[in-house]
């Protein structure tokens, strides 16, 4: 007999498969997605509680639908873009948890570490957060710098001295153990030797 947990994973997955975008291979962007930040969360806390794992599956839930150019295509509005995204991803991820019968406290808690609330305080928020720096630095990173080639050295090294910072020291020591390519190690060597 399937759980609340279950029931709630597998809508949470139908709705990545409604993500438009695919990879090569056909799978939907979002749901590959959701399976790296599900398998770092599970690297970095080994005894997650399935509540957990379940918001991992959400980090990105159905991101597709608030496409970047609905706000102003500039740092403000890259910053408003992104903050709109967490209240709405989890506020989704909420509704498909209690529809699915897991517990309102339960899904409160993922709801706040979807949101990004607490980050450094809240053990939830910040597993969610290691993960997410981890799948962008193992998977993303080559396709960003691709996307912004003209983005000057200094900048590169600046997003991902940022992003060390939001890292917590175990995710750091794993981000360190990553097989990056040439060029990207060397800029998060020179990142993390200029970050304080």
């Amino acid at each position: 007999m399937s759980t609340p947990y279950d029931l709630a994973r597998t809508a949470i997955d139908e709705a990545h498969k409604a993500d438009p975008k695919s990879l090569p291979d056909g799978r939907p962007a979002e749901l590959v997605y959701a399976d790296g930040i599900e398998a770092w969360v599970l690297r970095l806390v080994p005894t997650a509680s399935p509540i957990l794992l379940l918001a991992a599956r959400c980090q990105h839930l159905e991101r597709w639908s608030v496409p970047r150019d609905a706000f102003p295509l500039d740092k403000p509005g890259y910053h408003a873009w992104r903050k709109s995204l967490y209240v709405k991803q989890a506020a989704r991820a909420r509704e498909l948890l209690l529809a699915a019968g897991v517990p309102a406290s339960e899904a409160d808690e993922a709801q706040a570490w979807i949101s990004k609330s607490g980050l450094k305080s809240n053990a939830g928020t910040q597993a969610l957060e290691d993960a997410a720096c981890l799948v962008f630095l193992e998977n993303e990173i080559g396709a960003f710098a691709t996307q912004h080639a003209d983005y000057p050295r200094e900048k590169f090294v600046d997003i991902l001295r940022k992003t060390w910072r939001k890292m917590s020291p175990a995710a750091q020591d794993a981000a360190l153990g990553l097989d990056l390519p040439p060029p990207v190690a060397a800029l998060v060597r020179e990142a993390v030797s200029t970050t304080a």
